[in-house]
């Protein structure tokens, strides 16, 4: 996209070791001017796109060319006479660009798609005429690729760029493939520019395209990324890390006789298996080196087996540990569980008898394919049938000289599209970016959240749809209530994970299981505190939100420490208890409160009163212990009681009112109620209470629970 560039060579002449090392994985450091253009003289152009044809038959061998032939002469006729800094024809940039998609596979649209992508942004064509001609789908991807003009954006032109691309993302992902490819091209080629604009393209790649490389799993370009921009922003490391390499490729690598001793292993084991050497790109060396510190042969490399079946993984895992000493802190399985960017694979590591510990990938070639390329090996996700049938028939009709479609405008970018494979991170981008108008604010929240480099899933216990909730790794109860309910969460009052009651602070596991608890009380909202705790951009940016909107709620919802308050009746005595004792005084026990028709036990204390305990009671061991006298106790027939109960809740306004009119439609009595100070937003009431007939009890306990934030109501 409009990438100001230098020779293409001059990137991998700086990388010697990794050209001469011959990586297994996709190789995309050799394409250049030679390759794209072939040995003719700078002022004439051949067909270039004849080498993005035999790449893209590698991977579709059925694949229509005539519309990739016509794309490209658009592509040429519209950039011709437009130069790169380095000099060379601007049509060199959309070349490569397509040529690294099509080495990773690519289909054919995407591709049509990529020699495209800047002819609206830098010529005279338009929207209109790449739909007209190559229908909606192309003018869609071309479209999410446009940058925003600058002169109406100004400096938030990059970030409502970015707010774009990503939108068209949501909808379509082959967008973002062409931007990373975009990206590597022009990273390639960045030597001409001065370094401080060197700097400032490398920390925006570093900190978005790189995250959503990894997020979308395209390996292949993430990878030689990251070394490019370690290049420019980390050159000293960079030289160290090229120094370490360069002198690992003068020893004797161990690795590749520890790669033929597994193919004779599991050769004996009638496994069918390809076995490689795959060396570490620049990061990964340097990352290991600050790791381990000083290096062995075996660390510049890992091996890489590719077998046909899933359970043929399984089946090298069990023979590298029975032949070798495995090390069991290094086994991870991504196979069992797929990492959120696609990723499948066994992660293993065995020692030698000679001291080297190889570390060990185990995956199918299909699985290799798509680590490598991500959701540019998926394809057209969106594509059916009836879609394959219709462009089809439209570069039929182009190739023809018809003009494919009516007058209708290109597909709306905004349009939101079904996508069963979109992930829970750009579902939750696409959600949180409406909520954030400010260009700044948009910018900063988008690289934290890219930031996030794991993700975990929990599960809805309310059986709601969807069934499933994907978060950041650390997120809390609070990410959760605001990618469930939205907005409505700021009611939220408490959480049950995995069936346990805990805090809204409480931070999520994979796997989890969870129930949020909303208020109905419209004037409840967040506490300035679960801003602490809120890790998701939408989180942070609804409860920032609610605060400005509310300063003076802000202030009331806060739980600071309160003296206990009291509401005492005037009833008080033995209720309808009765003991064998003539004219003594009866009271029952506030320790358990019996009602009818609870087994009871009476005692006689100082004054000659008798207190009637429920038998279960703890005090009434105690009371035997201490010597007093028993005395027997029975109900009268009038079915009227006495009870304490004790409810547990989450703090809110107006909770004590609303569960004193629940008790009040009962028909209860209260005759002394205390209330707790909050504990970590949490309430503890007592109740006293006269209830009419015993009978009534299990019903006024259900009606206490069934009050909004109430989640327990027990006999004292």
């Amino acid at each position: 996209m409009s990438a100001e560039a230098t020779n293409p060579e001059a990137r991998s002449e700086a990388r010697p070791e990794l050209r001469r090392r011959g990586r297994t994985r996709l190789d995309l450091r050799r394409l250049g001017r030679a390759a794209l253009l072939g040995p003719t003289s700078r002022d004439r152009l051949p067909d270039a796109i004849g080498h993005v044809a035999e790449a893209h038959r590698a991977h579709h061998p059925d694949a229509d060319l005539s519309i990739l032939r016509r794309a490209y002469v658009l592509a040429e006729s519209s950039h011709r006479g437009q130069m790169r800094k380095s000099g060379e024809p601007y049509i060199t940039h959309p070349l490569a660009v397509t040529l690294i998609l099509a080495e990773l596979g690519a289909e054919t649209t995407t591709l049509t798609a990529s020699l495209l992508h800047d002819t609206v942004e830098d010529t005279e064509v338009t929207l209109d005429q790449v739909r007209e001609e190559f229908g909606d789908e192309v003018c869609f991807i071309v479209d999410g690729v446009t940058k925003v003009e600058k002169i109406d954006y100004g400096a938030a032109a990059e970030p409502e760029t970015f707010r774009k691309m990503l939108v068209a993302t949501g909808n379509d992902v082959r967008v973002m493939s062409i931007k990373l490819a975009d990206r590597l091209h022009n990273m390639r080629t960045l030597g001409v520019m001065r370094p401080d604009k060197q700097a400032r393209i490398a920390k925006v790649t570093r900190d978005v395209l790189i995250p959503l490389a990894e997020r979308l799993g395209v390996q292949a370009l993430k990878t030689e990324l990251e070394d490019l921009v370690f290049a420019i922003l980390h050159p000293e490391e960079y030289e160290h890390t090229r120094a370490l390499i360069a002198a690992h490729a003068g020893e004797r690598d161990p690795l590749p006789a520890i790669a033929e001793s597994v193919r004779v292993v599991l050769r004996e084991a009638g496994i069918h298996a390809e076995v490689l050497v795959r060396p570490r790109h620049f990061v990964s060396v340097h990352r290991i080196s600050r790791k381990r510190g000083e290096l062995r042969g075996s660390d510049f490399g890992r091996l890489l087996i590719l077998v046909g079946e899933n359970a043929d993984c399984y089946g090298v895992l069990g023979e590298l540990h029975t032949c070798f000493t495995p090390v069991v802190s290094e086994f991870k399985d991504f196979i069992a569980v797929p990492k959120f960017n696609l990723y499948q694979s066994l992660h293993t590591a065995f020692a030698t008898s000679d001291g080297h510990v190889a570390e060990v990938i185990v995956r199918t070639r299909q699985m290799h394919r798509v680590a490598e390329a991500g959701v540019v090996a998926l394809g057209n996700p969106y594509a059916t049938a009836a879609a394959t049938a219709a462009t089809a028939a439209t570069a039929a009709a182009a190739a023809s000289g018809a003009t494919a479609g009516s007058a209708e405008a290109c597909a709306d970018p905004y349009e939101e599209r079904v996508d069963p494979t979109r992930p829970g991170w750009l579902s939750r981008l696409l959600d949180w970016q409406q909520s954030a108008p400010d260009p700044d604010t948009f910018w900063s929240v988008l690289r934290a959240e890219l930031a996030q480099d794991r993700e975990i899933t929990v599960f809805r216990a309310d059986g709601g749809a969807p069934a499933t909730i994907s978060l950041p790794g650390g997120a809390s109860c609070i990410d959760a209530a605001y990618a469930q309910y939205g907005e409505a969460a700021h009611g939220c009052i408490g959480a049950r994970v995995n069936g346990r009651l805990t805090s809204l602070t409480s931070r999520l596991s994979d796997g989890d299981t969870v129930q949020l608890l909303l208020a109905h009380d419209a004037s409840s909202g967040p506490s300035a505190d679960w801003l602490e705790h809120a890790h998701t951009p939408a989180a942070r940016i609804a409860i920032s939100s609610w605060l400005k909107a509310h300063p003076d709620g802000a202030a009331a919802t806060t739980t600071a420490a309160r003296a206990p308050l009291s509401v005492v009746g005037a009833r008080g005595g033995g209720g309808n208890a009765v003991a064998d004792l003539p004219d003594a005084t009866v009271r029952l026990a506030g320790c358990c409160t019996p009602v009818p028709p609870d087994a009871v036990a009476g005692f006689v204390v100082r004054g000659g009163a008798v207190t009637v305990h429920r038998v279960q009671c703890a005090a009434v061991e105690q009371m035997r212990s201490l010597g007093r006298t028993s005395v027997a106790v029975h109900w009268r027939a009038t079915a009227d009681c006495r009870v304490t109960l004790l409810a547990e809740s989450f703090g809110r306004p107006h909770l004590l009112a609303d569960l004193t009119e629940a008790i009040a439609r009962e028909g209860v009595e209260v005759v002394s109620a205390t209330v707790e100070p909050p504990v970590e937003q949490r309430v503890r009431h007592s109740y006293t209470l006269q209830l009419p007939d015993a009978t009534g009890l299990p019903a006024l306990m259900r009606a206490m629970r069934d009050v909004p934030g109430v989640y327990d109501v027990s006999r004292a």
